[in-house]
Protein backbone atom coordinates (compact mmCIF):
# COMPACT_ATOMS: atom_id res chain seq x y z
CA UNK A 1 0.00 0.00 0.00
CA UNK A 2 1.25 3.79 -0.63
CA UNK A 3 1.21 4.52 3.09
CA UNK A 4 3.25 1.36 4.06
CA UNK A 5 6.06 2.25 0.77
CA UNK A 6 6.04 5.78 2.70
CA UNK A 7 6.70 5.43 6.45
CA UNK A 8 8.32 2.11 5.91
CA UNK A 9 11.89 3.50 5.24
CA UNK A 10 11.65 6.52 8.01
CA UNK A 11 9.68 5.87 11.34
CA UNK A 12 9.16 1.48 12.02
CA UNK A 13 5.59 1.29 12.70
CA UNK A 14 3.91 0.21 16.09
CA UNK A 15 0.39 -1.11 15.26
CA UNK A 16 -0.96 -2.91 12.29
CA UNK A 17 -4.88 -2.52 10.60
CA UNK A 18 -6.46 -5.22 8.73
CA UNK A 19 -8.96 -3.66 6.79
CA UNK A 20 -11.14 -4.87 4.09
CA UNK A 21 -8.53 -7.66 3.24
CA UNK A 22 -5.54 -5.67 3.42
CA UNK A 23 -2.76 -5.02 5.83
CA UNK A 24 -1.93 -1.44 6.93
CA UNK A 25 1.62 -0.99 9.02
CA UNK A 26 1.03 2.09 10.38
CA UNK A 27 1.91 4.27 13.91
CA UNK A 28 -0.29 4.76 16.89
CA UNK A 29 -0.12 8.64 17.42
CA UNK A 30 -1.56 9.47 14.42
CA UNK A 31 -4.81 7.35 14.35
CA UNK A 32 -5.38 8.08 18.20
CA UNK A 33 -5.23 11.84 17.40
CA UNK A 34 -7.94 11.99 14.87
CA UNK A 35 -9.62 8.79 15.70
CA UNK A 36 -11.77 8.63 18.88
CA UNK A 37 -12.45 4.25 18.04
CA UNK A 38 -8.69 3.79 18.00
CA UNK A 39 -8.18 6.07 20.54
CA UNK A 40 -10.58 4.25 22.77
CA UNK A 41 -8.52 0.85 22.02
CA UNK A 42 -5.36 2.11 22.53
CA UNK A 43 -5.27 4.47 24.90
CA UNK A 44 -7.15 2.27 27.20
CA UNK A 45 -6.46 -1.44 29.06
CA UNK A 46 -5.08 -2.23 25.75
CA UNK A 47 -2.12 0.13 25.31
CA UNK A 48 0.38 -2.57 24.15
CA UNK A 49 -2.21 -3.70 21.39
CA UNK A 50 -0.51 -4.34 18.20
CA UNK A 51 -3.31 -5.16 15.71
CA UNK A 52 -6.36 -4.13 14.70
CA UNK A 53 -9.03 -5.88 12.97
CA UNK A 54 -11.13 -3.48 11.14
CA UNK A 55 -12.98 -6.38 8.74
CA UNK A 56 -16.17 -4.33 9.02
CA UNK A 57 -15.68 -1.14 8.31
CA UNK A 58 -17.73 0.57 5.73
CA UNK A 59 -15.94 1.02 2.44
CA UNK A 60 -13.09 -1.82 3.26
CA UNK A 61 -9.47 -1.04 2.03
CA UNK A 62 -10.21 1.76 0.54
CA UNK A 63 -12.17 3.74 2.51
CA UNK A 64 -9.29 3.16 5.59
CA UNK A 65 -6.78 3.84 3.09
CA UNK A 66 -8.13 7.75 2.32
CA UNK A 67 -9.26 7.91 6.25
CA UNK A 68 -5.27 7.43 7.43
CA UNK A 69 -4.03 9.52 4.68
CA UNK A 70 -6.22 11.99 6.58
CA UNK A 71 -5.02 11.73 10.05
CA UNK A 72 -1.57 12.09 7.97
CA UNK A 73 -1.82 14.89 6.78
CA UNK A 74 -1.74 14.05 3.42
CA UNK A 75 -3.82 15.75 0.68
CA UNK A 76 -6.30 13.59 -1.63
CA UNK A 77 -9.53 14.68 -3.64
CA UNK A 78 -12.84 14.24 -2.43
CA UNK A 79 -15.46 13.81 -5.32
CA UNK A 80 -19.01 12.30 -5.61
CA UNK A 81 -17.78 8.86 -5.75
CA UNK A 82 -16.34 8.72 -2.61
CA UNK A 83 -18.28 11.23 -0.34
CA UNK A 84 -20.49 8.59 0.63
CA UNK A 85 -17.77 6.18 1.56
CA UNK A 86 -15.70 9.01 3.49
CA UNK A 87 -19.11 9.64 5.26
CA UNK A 88 -19.84 6.68 6.76
CA UNK A 89 -15.52 5.86 7.60
CA UNK A 90 -15.44 8.49 9.45
CA UNK A 91 -18.74 7.98 11.19
CA UNK A 92 -17.75 4.26 11.61
CA UNK A 93 -14.06 5.92 13.37
CA UNK A 94 -15.75 8.46 15.01
CA UNK A 95 -13.49 10.92 13.40
CA UNK A 96 -15.20 14.03 14.99
CA UNK A 97 -14.29 17.40 16.54
CA UNK A 98 -14.71 15.93 19.79
CA UNK A 99 -10.76 14.71 18.92
CA UNK A 100 -9.74 17.25 15.97
CA UNK A 101 -11.07 20.30 14.69
CA UNK A 102 -12.33 20.38 11.07
CA UNK A 103 -12.38 16.47 11.33
CA UNK A 104 -13.45 14.34 8.75
CA UNK A 105 -17.25 13.83 9.67
CA UNK A 106 -17.71 17.50 9.63
CA UNK A 107 -15.55 17.80 6.50
CA UNK A 108 -17.57 15.61 4.14
CA UNK A 109 -20.35 16.80 5.66
CA UNK A 110 -19.47 20.16 4.46
CA UNK A 111 -18.92 18.59 1.16
CA UNK A 112 -22.18 16.51 1.07
CA UNK A 113 -24.38 19.86 1.46
CA UNK A 114 -22.29 22.02 -0.42
CA UNK A 115 -21.51 20.37 -3.73
CA UNK A 116 -23.15 16.82 -3.72
CA UNK A 117 -26.52 17.47 -2.94
CA UNK A 118 -26.93 20.21 -5.88
CA UNK A 119 -27.48 18.71 -8.98
CA UNK A 120 -29.65 15.08 -9.80
CA UNK A 121 -26.38 13.39 -11.97
CA UNK A 122 -24.37 14.39 -8.16
CA UNK A 123 -26.85 13.06 -5.98
CA UNK A 124 -27.75 10.00 -8.01
CA UNK A 125 -24.15 9.26 -7.95
CA UNK A 126 -23.43 9.48 -4.20
CA UNK A 127 -27.01 7.34 -3.78
CA UNK A 128 -25.62 4.63 -6.28
CA UNK A 129 -22.59 4.83 -4.46
CA UNK A 130 -24.55 4.16 -0.96
CA UNK A 131 -25.93 0.45 -2.13
CA UNK A 132 -23.08 -1.04 -0.57
CA UNK A 133 -22.89 0.83 2.56
CA UNK A 134 -26.26 -0.13 4.34
CA UNK A 135 -27.46 -0.02 6.58
CA UNK A 136 -24.82 3.19 8.21
CA UNK A 137 -25.73 5.41 4.97
CA UNK A 138 -29.31 5.34 5.47
CA UNK A 139 -28.80 6.10 9.61
CA UNK A 140 -26.78 9.26 9.00
CA UNK A 141 -29.47 9.94 6.26
CA UNK A 142 -27.67 10.09 3.29
CA UNK A 143 -29.62 8.15 1.32
CA UNK A 144 -32.89 9.85 2.17
CA UNK A 145 -31.31 13.09 1.21
CA UNK A 146 -30.51 11.86 -2.26
CA UNK A 147 -33.61 10.96 -2.54
CA UNK A 148 -35.13 14.34 -1.93
CA UNK A 149 -32.55 16.23 -4.20
CA UNK A 150 -33.37 13.68 -7.53
CA UNK A 151 -36.86 14.34 -6.83
CA UNK A 152 -37.12 17.77 -6.46
CA UNK A 153 -34.97 18.49 -9.12
CA UNK A 154 -36.73 16.34 -11.86
CA UNK A 155 -39.95 18.17 -10.29
CA UNK A 156 -38.40 21.43 -12.31
CA UNK A 157 -38.88 19.95 -15.36
CA UNK A 158 -41.91 21.22 -17.00
CA UNK A 159 -42.75 17.84 -18.28
CA UNK A 160 -42.81 16.19 -15.34
CA UNK A 161 -46.16 17.20 -13.47
CA UNK A 162 -49.36 18.23 -15.07
CA UNK A 163 -52.57 19.03 -14.13
CA UNK A 164 -55.83 16.74 -13.50
CA UNK A 165 -57.64 18.14 -16.62
CA UNK A 166 -54.12 17.69 -19.02
CA UNK A 167 -53.71 14.47 -17.25
CA UNK A 168 -57.39 13.36 -18.77
CA UNK A 169 -57.21 15.13 -21.75
CA UNK A 170 -53.98 12.79 -22.75
CA UNK A 171 -55.16 10.21 -21.44
CA UNK A 172 -58.56 10.20 -23.71
CA UNK A 173 -56.51 11.35 -26.65
CA UNK A 174 -53.91 8.67 -26.44
CA UNK A 175 -57.22 5.57 -26.44
CA UNK A 176 -56.86 3.60 -29.30
CA UNK A 177 -53.52 4.84 -29.98
CA UNK A 178 -49.87 3.36 -29.27
CA UNK A 179 -48.01 5.26 -27.26
CA UNK A 180 -44.63 5.67 -27.81
CA UNK A 181 -43.44 7.94 -24.91
CA UNK A 182 -40.46 9.88 -24.36
CA UNK A 183 -38.11 9.25 -22.39
CA UNK A 184 -37.40 12.08 -19.27
CA UNK A 185 -33.73 12.99 -19.26
CA UNK A 186 -33.94 12.14 -15.47
CA UNK A 187 -34.95 8.66 -16.44
CA UNK A 188 -31.57 7.68 -18.57
CA UNK A 189 -29.76 9.03 -14.91
CA UNK A 190 -31.69 6.83 -12.53
CA UNK A 191 -30.82 3.69 -14.76
CA UNK A 192 -27.41 3.17 -12.81
CA UNK A 193 -29.24 2.64 -9.28
CA UNK A 194 -30.14 -0.89 -8.04
CA UNK A 195 -34.03 -1.62 -7.68
CA UNK A 196 -34.26 -1.50 -4.11
CA UNK A 197 -33.28 2.74 -4.81
CA UNK A 198 -35.00 3.38 -7.67
CA UNK A 199 -38.01 1.47 -5.85
CA UNK A 200 -37.81 4.47 -3.38
CA UNK A 201 -37.42 7.29 -6.21
CA UNK A 202 -40.34 6.26 -8.05
CA UNK A 203 -42.42 5.76 -5.32
CA UNK A 204 -41.54 9.39 -3.83
CA UNK A 205 -42.36 10.90 -7.83
CA UNK A 206 -45.51 9.04 -7.73
CA UNK A 207 -46.41 10.43 -4.31
CA UNK A 208 -45.99 14.10 -4.89
CA UNK A 209 -47.74 13.71 -8.71
CA UNK A 210 -45.51 11.74 -11.25
CA UNK A 211 -47.36 11.87 -14.80
CA UNK A 212 -48.25 8.32 -15.30
CA UNK A 213 -46.72 8.67 -19.18
CA UNK A 214 -43.40 9.94 -17.63
CA UNK A 215 -43.35 6.76 -15.17
CA UNK A 216 -44.04 4.59 -17.77
CA UNK A 217 -41.32 5.46 -19.67
CA UNK A 218 -38.96 5.46 -17.34
CA UNK A 219 -39.84 2.20 -16.04
CA UNK A 220 -39.76 0.85 -19.59
CA UNK A 221 -36.43 2.57 -19.91
CA UNK A 222 -35.48 0.97 -16.63
CA UNK A 223 -36.66 -2.63 -17.23
CA UNK A 224 -34.96 -2.98 -20.81
CA UNK A 225 -31.53 -1.78 -19.70
CA UNK A 226 -31.28 -4.20 -16.83
CA UNK A 227 -32.44 -7.53 -18.46
CA UNK A 228 -31.04 -6.19 -21.82
CA UNK A 229 -29.09 -9.71 -21.60
CA UNK A 230 -32.09 -12.09 -21.12
CA UNK A 231 -32.61 -14.16 -23.79
CA UNK A 232 -36.13 -15.83 -23.09
CA UNK A 233 -37.55 -15.80 -26.30
CA UNK A 234 -37.05 -19.42 -27.37
CA UNK A 235 -38.17 -22.17 -25.56
CA UNK A 236 -35.31 -23.56 -23.47
CA UNK A 237 -34.19 -21.99 -20.31
CA UNK A 238 -30.54 -21.16 -19.95
CA UNK A 239 -28.89 -21.81 -16.78
CA UNK A 240 -28.73 -19.10 -14.82
CA UNK A 241 -26.99 -18.57 -11.38
CA UNK A 242 -29.27 -18.72 -8.66
CA UNK A 243 -28.24 -15.29 -7.08
CA UNK A 244 -28.82 -13.53 -10.44
CA UNK A 245 -31.89 -15.49 -11.47
CA UNK A 246 -33.20 -14.07 -7.74
CA UNK A 247 -32.61 -10.76 -8.46
CA UNK A 248 -33.75 -10.50 -11.78
CA UNK A 249 -37.07 -12.25 -10.02
CA UNK A 250 -37.06 -9.53 -7.41
CA UNK A 251 -36.55 -6.69 -10.47
CA UNK A 252 -39.19 -7.63 -12.53
CA UNK A 253 -41.72 -8.08 -9.37
CA UNK A 254 -40.65 -4.57 -8.42
CA UNK A 255 -41.33 -2.82 -11.82
CA UNK A 256 -44.72 -4.54 -12.36
CA UNK A 257 -45.58 -3.07 -8.87
CA UNK A 258 -44.39 0.20 -9.89
CA UNK A 259 -46.39 0.04 -13.59
CA UNK A 260 -48.91 3.39 -13.23
CA UNK A 261 -52.77 2.22 -13.39
CA UNK A 262 -54.02 4.26 -16.02
CA UNK A 263 -54.95 2.92 -19.27
CA UNK A 264 -52.67 3.36 -22.31
CA UNK A 265 -49.67 4.60 -20.36
CA UNK A 266 -47.84 1.47 -21.43
CA UNK A 267 -47.34 0.09 -24.73
CA UNK A 268 -48.59 -3.45 -24.60
CA UNK A 269 -46.07 -4.73 -26.13
CA UNK A 270 -44.11 -3.93 -23.54
CA UNK A 271 -46.55 -5.48 -21.25
CA UNK A 272 -46.27 -8.78 -23.05
CA UNK A 273 -42.60 -8.52 -23.10
CA UNK A 274 -43.12 -8.28 -19.08
CA UNK A 275 -45.46 -11.28 -18.84
CA UNK A 276 -42.64 -13.36 -21.16
CA UNK A 277 -39.69 -12.52 -18.71
CA UNK A 278 -42.24 -13.19 -15.72
CA UNK A 279 -42.97 -16.58 -16.91
CA UNK A 280 -39.39 -17.08 -18.14
CA UNK A 281 -38.23 -16.45 -14.35
CA UNK A 282 -41.08 -17.59 -12.54
CA UNK A 283 -42.59 -14.89 -10.71
CA UNK A 284 -45.23 -14.83 -8.05
CA UNK A 285 -48.68 -16.03 -9.51
CA UNK A 286 -49.63 -12.58 -8.35
CA UNK A 287 -46.98 -10.70 -10.55
CA UNK A 288 -47.88 -12.62 -14.02
CA UNK A 289 -51.96 -12.28 -13.09
CA UNK A 290 -51.41 -8.48 -12.66
CA UNK A 291 -49.84 -8.35 -15.75
CA UNK A 292 -52.15 -10.42 -17.98
CA UNK A 293 -54.93 -8.45 -16.82
CA UNK A 294 -52.91 -5.21 -17.91
CA UNK A 295 -52.55 -6.95 -21.34
CA UNK A 296 -56.64 -7.80 -21.21
CA UNK A 297 -57.38 -4.07 -20.90
CA UNK A 298 -55.36 -3.13 -24.16
CA UNK A 299 -55.74 -6.58 -26.15
CA UNK A 300 -57.10 -4.55 -29.04
CA UNK A 301 -53.68 -3.30 -29.76
CA UNK A 302 -51.77 -6.00 -29.15
CA UNK A 303 -49.97 -8.28 -32.55
CA UNK A 304 -50.08 -11.79 -33.27
CA UNK A 305 -46.16 -11.71 -32.23
CA UNK A 306 -47.18 -9.98 -28.73
CA UNK A 307 -49.32 -12.97 -27.68
CA UNK A 308 -46.77 -16.02 -29.18
CA UNK A 309 -45.52 -16.83 -25.43
CA UNK A 310 -43.03 -19.30 -25.48
CA UNK A 311 -43.93 -22.38 -23.09
CA UNK A 312 -41.26 -23.03 -20.93
CA UNK A 313 -42.62 -26.22 -19.92
CA UNK A 314 -40.74 -29.78 -20.15
CA UNK A 315 -44.09 -31.43 -19.64
CA UNK A 316 -44.99 -32.01 -23.00
CA UNK A 317 -47.14 -28.83 -22.98
CA UNK A 318 -47.90 -26.78 -26.26
CA UNK A 319 -45.23 -24.45 -28.14
CA UNK A 320 -46.58 -21.74 -26.95
CA UNK A 321 -48.73 -20.72 -23.44
CA UNK A 322 -51.95 -21.30 -24.60
CA UNK A 323 -54.06 -20.90 -21.59
CA UNK A 324 -52.16 -17.63 -20.69
CA UNK A 325 -53.38 -16.37 -23.95
CA UNK A 326 -57.18 -17.57 -23.00
CA UNK A 327 -57.20 -15.73 -19.56
CA UNK A 328 -55.74 -12.54 -21.08
CA UNK A 329 -59.09 -12.67 -23.75
CA UNK A 330 -61.13 -13.89 -20.60
CA UNK A 331 -60.31 -10.11 -18.90
CA UNK A 332 -60.70 -8.02 -21.94
CA UNK A 333 -63.52 -9.91 -22.55
CA UNK A 334 -65.05 -8.95 -19.24
CA UNK A 335 -63.56 -5.11 -19.11
CA UNK A 336 -65.70 -4.89 -22.37
CA UNK A 337 -69.12 -5.93 -20.85
CA UNK A 338 -68.01 -4.00 -17.97
CA UNK A 339 -67.96 -0.42 -20.06
CA UNK A 340 -70.98 -1.75 -22.34
CA UNK A 341 -73.00 -1.75 -19.17
CA UNK A 342 -71.76 1.50 -18.03
CA UNK A 343 -72.87 2.81 -21.23
CA UNK A 344 -76.37 1.09 -21.18
CA UNK A 345 -76.57 3.16 -17.72
CA UNK A 346 -76.10 6.41 -19.75
CA UNK A 347 -79.02 5.96 -22.27
CA UNK A 348 -82.59 5.83 -21.94
CA UNK A 349 -83.50 1.84 -23.37
CA UNK A 350 -85.75 3.14 -25.78
CA UNK A 351 -82.03 5.73 -27.46
CA UNK A 352 -79.25 2.42 -26.47
CA UNK A 353 -77.91 1.21 -29.36
CA UNK A 354 -75.23 -2.06 -28.75
CA UNK A 355 -72.84 -1.29 -32.11
CA UNK A 356 -69.77 -3.61 -32.30
CA UNK A 357 -67.27 -1.93 -31.56
CA UNK A 358 -64.06 -1.33 -33.81
CA UNK A 359 -62.16 -3.28 -30.69
CA UNK A 360 -63.86 -6.81 -30.52
CA UNK A 361 -63.24 -6.75 -34.28
CA UNK A 362 -59.64 -6.05 -33.70
CA UNK A 363 -59.62 -9.33 -30.99
CA UNK A 364 -61.63 -11.57 -32.83
CA UNK A 365 -59.38 -11.26 -36.08
CA UNK A 366 -56.00 -11.16 -33.85
CA UNK A 367 -57.59 -14.82 -32.37
CA UNK A 368 -58.10 -16.02 -35.53
CA UNK A 369 -54.43 -15.96 -36.57
CA UNK A 370 -53.32 -16.78 -33.45
CA UNK A 371 -55.33 -20.17 -34.03
CA UNK A 372 -53.97 -20.52 -37.13
CA UNK A 373 -50.45 -20.09 -35.82
CA UNK A 374 -50.83 -22.49 -33.11
CA UNK A 375 -53.26 -24.85 -34.49
CA UNK A 376 -50.04 -27.09 -36.22
CA UNK A 377 -48.46 -28.13 -32.88
CA UNK A 378 -48.87 -31.59 -32.35
CA UNK A 379 -49.57 -30.93 -28.75
CA UNK A 380 -52.59 -28.36 -29.11
CA UNK A 381 -55.89 -30.39 -27.65
CA UNK A 382 -58.99 -30.03 -29.14
CA UNK A 383 -60.10 -28.36 -25.80
CA UNK A 384 -57.71 -25.59 -25.78
CA UNK A 385 -58.34 -25.09 -29.42
CA UNK A 386 -62.20 -24.74 -29.55
CA UNK A 387 -62.17 -23.35 -25.93
CA UNK A 388 -60.27 -20.16 -27.12
CA UNK A 389 -62.33 -19.71 -30.43
CA UNK A 390 -65.16 -19.85 -28.48
CA UNK A 391 -64.87 -16.91 -26.60
CA UNK A 392 -64.74 -14.39 -30.00
CA UNK A 393 -68.08 -13.54 -29.84
CA UNK A 394 -70.44 -14.00 -32.65
CA UNK A 395 -71.13 -10.18 -34.14
CA UNK A 396 -67.38 -9.62 -33.91
CA UNK A 397 -66.75 -11.85 -37.02
CA UNK A 398 -69.26 -11.70 -39.69
CA UNK A 399 -67.04 -13.46 -41.66
CA UNK A 400 -65.98 -16.99 -40.61
CA UNK A 401 -63.12 -17.38 -43.22
CA UNK A 402 -60.44 -17.06 -40.01
CA UNK A 403 -62.08 -19.75 -38.26
CA UNK A 404 -62.45 -22.00 -40.90
CA UNK A 405 -58.35 -21.43 -42.25
CA UNK A 406 -57.36 -22.46 -38.62
CA UNK A 407 -59.37 -25.24 -38.39
CA UNK A 408 -58.13 -26.38 -42.03
CA UNK A 409 -55.12 -26.09 -40.73
CA UNK A 410 -56.13 -28.22 -37.58
CA UNK A 411 -57.49 -30.67 -39.00
CA UNK A 412 -54.51 -31.27 -41.70
CA UNK A 413 -52.01 -30.97 -38.62
CA UNK A 414 -53.79 -33.88 -36.78
CA UNK A 415 -54.50 -36.18 -39.17
CA UNK A 416 -55.56 -38.88 -36.96
CA UNK A 417 -58.82 -37.47 -35.24
CA UNK A 418 -62.00 -39.70 -36.09
CA UNK A 419 -65.42 -37.97 -37.28
CA UNK A 420 -66.55 -37.20 -33.58
CA UNK A 421 -63.36 -34.83 -33.23
CA UNK A 422 -63.36 -33.21 -36.11
CA UNK A 423 -67.06 -32.43 -35.59
CA UNK A 424 -65.91 -31.15 -32.27
CA UNK A 425 -62.97 -29.15 -33.52
CA UNK A 426 -66.33 -27.51 -36.67
CA UNK A 427 -68.09 -26.70 -34.06
CA UNK A 428 -66.76 -23.41 -33.94
CA UNK A 429 -67.58 -22.47 -37.13
CA UNK A 430 -70.56 -21.20 -38.97
CA UNK A 431 -71.20 -22.50 -42.80
CA UNK A 432 -73.48 -19.14 -42.89
CA UNK A 433 -70.96 -17.04 -42.73
CA UNK A 434 -68.19 -18.23 -45.13
CA UNK A 435 -67.26 -16.37 -48.30
CA UNK A 436 -68.31 -17.80 -51.95
CA UNK A 437 -64.27 -18.01 -51.89
CA UNK A 438 -64.19 -20.12 -48.78
CA UNK A 439 -67.40 -22.47 -49.57
CA UNK A 440 -65.60 -23.33 -52.87
CA UNK A 441 -62.74 -24.60 -50.83
CA UNK A 442 -64.80 -26.12 -48.26
CA UNK A 443 -66.64 -28.30 -50.84
CA UNK A 444 -63.66 -30.07 -52.18
CA UNK A 445 -61.54 -30.48 -48.78
CA UNK A 446 -61.72 -33.79 -47.44
CA UNK A 447 -60.80 -33.27 -43.82
CA UNK A 448 -63.98 -31.90 -43.09
CA UNK A 449 -67.12 -33.92 -42.19
CA UNK A 450 -69.22 -34.96 -44.58
CA UNK A 451 -72.25 -32.95 -43.16
CA UNK A 452 -69.95 -30.20 -42.66
CA UNK A 453 -69.73 -29.97 -46.77
CA UNK A 454 -73.68 -30.40 -47.04
CA UNK A 455 -74.04 -28.00 -44.95
CA UNK A 456 -71.63 -25.63 -46.93
CA UNK A 457 -73.07 -26.65 -50.15
CA UNK A 458 -76.76 -26.00 -48.89
CA UNK A 459 -76.61 -22.36 -47.59
CA UNK A 460 -74.40 -21.81 -50.97
CA UNK A 461 -77.21 -23.12 -52.90
CA UNK A 462 -79.87 -20.73 -50.76
CA UNK A 463 -77.37 -18.04 -51.07
CA UNK A 464 -77.60 -18.59 -55.31
CA UNK A 465 -81.39 -18.88 -55.42
CA UNK A 466 -81.82 -15.62 -53.29
CA UNK A 467 -79.61 -13.48 -55.79
CA UNK A 468 -81.20 -14.53 -58.77
CA UNK A 469 -84.29 -13.94 -57.26
CA UNK A 470 -82.90 -10.69 -56.47
CA UNK A 471 -82.01 -10.29 -59.90
CA UNK A 472 -85.54 -11.32 -61.16
CA UNK A 473 -87.58 -9.09 -58.99
CA UNK A 474 -85.27 -5.74 -59.70
CA UNK A 475 -85.68 -6.45 -63.37
CA UNK A 476 -89.36 -6.83 -63.26
CA UNK A 477 -89.36 -3.59 -61.08
CA UNK A 478 -87.35 -1.62 -63.66
CA UNK A 479 -89.69 -2.72 -66.69
CA UNK A 480 -92.61 -1.95 -64.49
CA UNK A 481 -91.45 1.38 -64.02
CA UNK A 482 -90.51 1.91 -67.35
CA UNK A 483 -93.91 1.19 -68.64
CA UNK A 484 -95.38 3.76 -65.42
CA UNK A 485 -93.06 6.13 -66.86
CA UNK A 486 -94.02 5.96 -70.14
CA UNK A 487 -97.73 5.27 -69.67
CA UNK A 488 -97.85 8.76 -67.15
CA UNK A 489 -95.62 10.58 -70.17
CA UNK A 490 -98.36 9.46 -73.17
CA UNK A 491 -101.08 10.22 -70.75
CA UNK A 492 -99.58 13.66 -70.49
CA UNK A 493 -99.03 14.90 -73.76
CA UNK A 494 -102.30 12.86 -75.24
CA UNK A 495 -106.09 13.88 -75.48
CA UNK A 496 -108.67 11.66 -73.76
CA UNK A 497 -109.37 9.50 -77.13
CA UNK A 498 -105.33 9.19 -77.58
CA UNK A 499 -105.38 7.77 -73.94
CA UNK A 500 -108.36 5.63 -74.68
CA UNK A 501 -106.65 4.22 -77.84
CA UNK A 502 -103.45 3.59 -76.02
CA UNK A 503 -105.07 1.57 -73.12
CA UNK A 504 -106.74 -0.33 -75.94
CA UNK A 505 -103.65 -0.91 -77.82
CA UNK A 506 -101.87 -2.04 -74.42
CA UNK A 507 -104.88 -4.49 -73.92
CA UNK A 508 -104.52 -6.26 -76.99
CA UNK A 509 -100.99 -6.18 -76.68
CA UNK A 510 -101.31 -8.53 -73.02
CA UNK A 511 -103.80 -10.50 -74.68
CA UNK A 512 -101.50 -11.66 -77.74
CA UNK A 513 -98.55 -12.49 -74.67
CA UNK A 514 -101.17 -14.62 -72.72
CA UNK A 515 -102.05 -16.11 -75.94
CA UNK A 516 -98.86 -16.95 -76.93
CA UNK A 517 -97.41 -18.44 -73.43
CA UNK A 518 -100.93 -21.15 -74.17
CA UNK A 519 -99.32 -22.09 -77.16
CA UNK A 520 -95.84 -22.68 -75.85
CA UNK A 521 -97.39 -24.49 -72.94
CA UNK A 522 -99.25 -26.60 -74.60
CA UNK A 523 -96.12 -27.39 -76.94
CA UNK A 524 -94.46 -28.98 -74.16
CA UNK A 525 -97.14 -31.08 -72.70
CA UNK A 526 -96.99 -32.39 -76.54
CA UNK A 527 -93.45 -33.30 -76.47
CA UNK A 528 -93.55 -34.87 -72.83
CA UNK A 529 -96.67 -37.09 -73.83
CA UNK A 530 -95.16 -37.77 -77.23
CA UNK A 531 -92.13 -39.49 -75.71
CA UNK A 532 -91.89 -42.98 -77.38
CA UNK A 533 -92.40 -45.88 -74.48
CA UNK A 534 -88.77 -47.71 -73.85
CA UNK A 535 -86.66 -45.23 -76.02
CA UNK A 536 -84.37 -44.75 -73.69
CA UNK A 537 -83.89 -40.90 -74.46
CA UNK A 538 -85.28 -37.83 -73.17
CA UNK A 539 -87.02 -35.22 -75.14
CA UNK A 540 -84.95 -33.01 -75.90
CA UNK A 541 -86.31 -29.59 -74.49
CA UNK A 542 -86.01 -26.05 -75.83
CA UNK A 543 -83.66 -23.95 -74.21
CA UNK A 544 -86.05 -21.75 -71.75
CA UNK A 545 -85.78 -19.34 -69.16
CA UNK A 546 -86.55 -21.78 -66.77
CA UNK A 547 -84.66 -24.70 -67.74
CA UNK A 548 -80.82 -22.54 -68.16
CA UNK A 549 -81.65 -21.14 -64.42
CA UNK A 550 -82.64 -25.10 -62.95
CA UNK A 551 -79.34 -26.25 -64.79
CA UNK A 552 -77.27 -23.38 -62.81
CA UNK A 553 -78.91 -24.36 -59.38
CA UNK A 554 -78.03 -28.14 -60.04
CA UNK A 555 -74.53 -27.54 -60.05
CA UNK A 556 -74.82 -26.18 -55.96
CA UNK A 557 -77.37 -28.81 -55.28
CA UNK A 558 -76.03 -32.75 -54.27
CA UNK A 559 -79.27 -33.89 -54.35
CA UNK A 560 -81.38 -32.56 -57.57
CA UNK A 561 -80.72 -33.77 -60.92
CA UNK A 562 -81.33 -32.19 -64.38
CA UNK A 563 -83.07 -34.84 -66.67
CA UNK A 564 -80.54 -34.93 -68.95
CA UNK A 565 -78.46 -36.25 -66.18
CA UNK A 566 -80.87 -39.08 -65.04
CA UNK A 567 -79.48 -41.45 -67.51
CA UNK A 568 -76.50 -43.18 -68.78
CA UNK A 569 -74.30 -40.56 -66.36
CA UNK A 570 -70.43 -41.33 -65.87
CA UNK A 571 -69.63 -41.83 -62.32
CA UNK A 572 -66.62 -40.82 -61.64
CA UNK A 573 -65.04 -39.53 -58.12
CA UNK A 574 -64.57 -35.56 -58.26
CA UNK A 575 -60.85 -34.65 -57.06
CA UNK A 576 -60.96 -32.55 -54.12
CA UNK A 577 -57.77 -29.51 -54.20
CA UNK A 578 -57.20 -28.23 -50.86
CA UNK A 579 -55.21 -24.66 -51.23
CA UNK A 580 -54.23 -24.92 -47.19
Amino acid sequence: MGLNRIFSQEIPSDITVAAGGAIFSLHKFPLVSKSGYIHKLLVGQDADLSMIDLSDLPGGAEAFELAAKFCYGFNFEISTTNIAMLRCAAEYLEMTDDYADANLVARTEAYINEAAMKTLSSAVTVLHSCENLLPIAEDLKIVSRCINVVVSEACKDSQFATSDRARSNESVSSINSQIKPMIDWWAEELVVLEIGFYQRVLTEMKRIGLNQGSLGAALMFYAQKSLRRLECFGRSRREIEQRKEHEQRILIETIVSLLPTEKNTIPVSFLCWLLRVAIYLETTIACRLDLEQRIGLQLEQATLDDLLIPSFSYSGDTLFDVDTVHRITVNFLEQEKHCELETHFLYAPDDYLSPVPTDFMNVARLLENYLAETAPDANMTIAKFTGLAKLIPEQAHPVDDGIYRAIDIYLKAHPSLNDLERKKVCSVMDCKKLSPEACAHAAQNERLPVHIIVQVLYFEQHRLRNAISRTFMEGDVSQRSQKMHNREVVSAASSPCDEFWALHQENQDLKLEVARMRIRLSNLEKDQTGMKPGSGKPPLYKKTLLNSVSKKLGKFNPFMKLPDQTTHAKHSKIRRHSIS
